[in-house]
């Protein structure tokens, strides 16, 4: 198959490559478009990531807009199979339907804000109106659970219902209009998006209102009268986990010289020798939203390039919805969803079954991992999903915002929760230089700081051509490429204070921070209240106090967090006596308030890596049970008081019910976290036990598992705290 002239520059640099179709051929689209896609369009979605050794990693996508035609969906498909055979057939492919794109697809285009989609197609001629010019009128329709999407659809009360949030944008005033029937996913990701459109598009102009299914005069006189409005639609997007149970595998094969599909098994979880290199193999997660094409190393070109039309068939014969996603996955290449479906699955040199289990007996067989945070990049599927767009080595500027301007501060990752600043990163891509702007907003930094960040952030864009990509970033949900930014050092955030000269905070004289790796494997320490329950002993802590500083580490804490702790020290200039846990002097115990229960269960290392924890909300308010995964890494802000929550440990599932959440719900809970686990390929379902827990009366063997956890936080009203925070009138 000849390769199209616009494919031959395709994985030569690290970082995204988009095309279009048009006209039957890929057109490339330019970076700054990367993230708006047209309904009416296909597109081809290639990221690379060069590792240390020279080689190339590639995931690759192929995303079908809702108005597309059949001849571009075909095309696009087409155009897959010959880009992934230009890169040696080793890229892992994944069909993107629009409206239904996986938790990979998004994370590429996390620090550019999400992705957005414009209605008709630019290869039809369609333009989309500027935002940047106070004299606009749109409608943005936003609607999700844990992965909140915004749609730009006609200015009319027909596109509204009672199940979502809208945001009616007139240029000085902005509405923000909540449906009696949204969630409060909805709720909140309007807020940032309409206190983003005044601060960063209007440059602090303009006023936020919050209309709660309502229509004041203004917006009576450009909609009309408010009619009946129907309910929301109960849209499947979720994994219904009651559906993995009935997975199969099949085979795609030419042996007799005629492409044939022969089913392999339906009793899973299967076997990994059933997979066979000269072929390529159908895993159906039994109309559980997605299939699995695997190709084998040594399969014909023939098997490789019809497998993907035969998944599009099966999907088609099965009756499955065309949302139904498409994973297409090399020989070595498997993800992590993949190969919880095979029981025995071993990768190369694994050992042999889920790993040991360390008691603080043996803590001195814990096997450490080496400090080298670009390790992390030589895994592209691990990059993408937590929106890594390089390794993080370009160049750092940071200013700290003092009254009407910025202050250049040390580029060191050291961070006051009583300051904003913003972080300016350049870096090259595709020999075009790159840059992101990040406004970093402290929890306690005041509103005045805030609104100036987002203004100076605009005032930085302007003067550097307006191509940056601006990010905000509020203190405790730092993207990963934020924390890869400062040469493998943690990020350390002080929990106030702040470092402007002069204005410093006296600092406690009893202060702890926590050090944790994230999944990511970059680090954070973040300061937390000096009290013994706040330990961990998965993680390092750093206790500083007048007579001695103490490093603690925990029984399974690693050599990245040893490290950390040891710059943490640097940071705050003390010399630190290393303690392990079990072996703290009284005096350790008395700066703590005494000794007390705190995180004490151990999982190894290595099988949380493999197995790393995995947030849940689940819901059953259309009669089946449906859970849907919180994208990236969690934190206790992702717990949600109307919701019931799975939290699954891979040694332990925790069942955690909101207040608010429903009777049903609650009534549910357990039968569906039995279910969950029922159902788990891996076959690990007897094994496992459950705990029931409520919200605000947590045992701490389920806080631990979040960084920072803050005890008080279910005693103030989130959702007005939020408002307050945006300035929504």
């Amino acid at each position: 198959m000849d390769i199209d002239a616009a494919f031959e520059n395709a994985g030569q640099e690290s970082g995204l490559q988009i095309w279009r179709v048009e006209k039957m051929h890929p057109v490339p689209v330019p970076s700054n478009l990367h993230g708006e896609f047209f309904s009416g369009d296909a597109y081809l979605i290639l990221y690379t990531i060069k590792n240390r050794s020279g080689g190339a990693q590639s995931d690759l996508f192929f995303w079908q807009g809702t108005d597309c035609s059949q001849d571009e969906r075909g095309a696009v498909a087409i155009f897959a199979v010959q880009l992934d055979d230009h890169l040696g057939g080793h890229p892992v492919q994944r069909r993107e339907i629009q409206g239904y794109e996986s938790s990979q697809f998004m994370a590429l285009f996390k620090s550019r804000g999400g992705i957005k989609y414009k209605p008709g197609g630019v290869a039809s001629g369609f333009q989309h109106v500027e935002t940047n010019e106070v004299d606009v009128k749109r409608l943005l329709h936003l609607k999700g659970r844990r992965s909140v999407r915004a749609y730009e659809v006609p200015l009319s009360w027909s596109s509204f219902n009672k199940g979502d949030c809208f945001i009616i944008d007139l240029g000085e005033n902005i509405y923000m209009w909540c449906g009696s029937m949204c969630n409060r996913f909805e709720r909140l990701e309007a807020m940032r998006m309409a206190s983003g459109i005044r601060d960063n598009e209007r440059c602090g102009r303009g006023n936020v209102n919050l209309l709660e299914e309502s229509a004041p005069p203004e917006l009576i006189e450009v909609l009309g009268p408010m009619p009946e409005l129907p309910d929301a639609e109960v849209v499947d997007t979720s994994a219904d986990t009651s559906n993995r149970k009935m997975a199969s595998l099949w085979k795609v094969s030419d042996a007799n010289e005629d492409m044939k599909l022969t089913e392999v098994s339906a009793n899973n979880p299967f076997q990994q020798s059933m997979l066979e290199s000269g072929d390529c193999f159908i895993l159906d997660n039994g109309g559980g939203g997605r299939i699995f094409v695997w190709k084998g190393s040594a399969a014909s070109k023939d098997e490789r390039q019809n497998a993907l039309k035969m998944a599009e068939d099966f999907i088609q014969n099965k009756n499955y919805p065309r949302s139904t996603q498409v994973e297409i996955l090399p020989e070595k290449g498997e993800t992590p969803l993949f190969k919880q479906f095979f029981k025995d699955w071993k990768d190369g040199d694994e050992a042999e079954g889920l790993g040991r289990t360390y008691t603080s007996g043996s803590i001195a067989n814990i096997p450490l991992v080496p400090f080298d945070a670009a390790s992390l990049h030589d895994t592209p599927a691990m990059a993408a999903q937590h929106g890594m767009i390089d390794d993080g080595s370009g160049q750092v500027e940071i200013w700290r915002i003092e009254g009407l301007d910025k202050v250049a501060v040390d580029p060191v990752g050291v961070l006051y929760g009583g300051d904003c600043y913003l972080i300016l990163y350049t870096y090259t891509q595709g020999g075009r230089q790159q840059q992101i702007i990040y406004m970093w907003q402290g929890l306690s930094a005041s509103q005045d700081e805030i609104g100036r960040s987002a203004f100076l952030a605009v005032e930085l864009d302007d003067s550097l051509g307006g191509a940056p990509v601006q990010v905000r970033v509020v203190q405790g949900k730092e993207p990963a490429h934020l924390i890869s930014l400062f040469g493998g050092k943690p990020l350390i955030t002080f929990a106030g204070g702040t470092s402007r000269e002069g204005g410093q905070s006296e600092a406690a004289e009893t202060r702890l921070f926590q050090i944790r790796r994230n999944s990511a494997s970059g680090t954070r320490a973040v300061e937390v209240d000096a009290v013994a329950a706040n330990l961990n002993s998965n993680d390092a802590f750093l206790l500083t106090m007048p007579s001695a500083t103490y490093l603690w580490l925990g029984a399974g804490s690693n050599a990245m967090e040893k490290e950390a702790g040891a710059c943490l020290s640097s940071v705050l200039d003390v010399e630190a006596t290393e303690i392990t846990e079990g072996s703290e002097p009284d005096d350790f115990w008395d700066a703590l308030g005494g000794k007390s229960e705190y995180q004490t269960t151990l999982q190894l290392r290595t099988t949380t890596d493999l197995h790393p924890p995995r947030l849940f909300v689940c819901c059953n308010k259309s009669g089946n049970f449906l859970i849907e995964e919180v994208p990236g890494e969690f934190c206790q802000s992702d717990l949600a008081p109307d919701d019931v929550m799975l939290l699954d440990t891979w040694e332990q599932v925790f069942v955690w019910i909101g207040n608010e959440a429903n009777e049903i719900e609650k009534n549910g809970a357990l039968p569906s976290a039995e279910r969950y686990l029922e159902t788990d390929p891996s076959g690990r379902g007897s094994n496992i036990s459950i705990a029931t827990v409520k919200q605000g009366h947590e045992p701490l063997t389920f806080t631990g598992w979040f960084l920072a956890w803050d005890p008080d936080m279910w005693n103030d009203d989130f959702f007005e705290k939020a408002k307050n925070k945006f300035q929504i009138a």
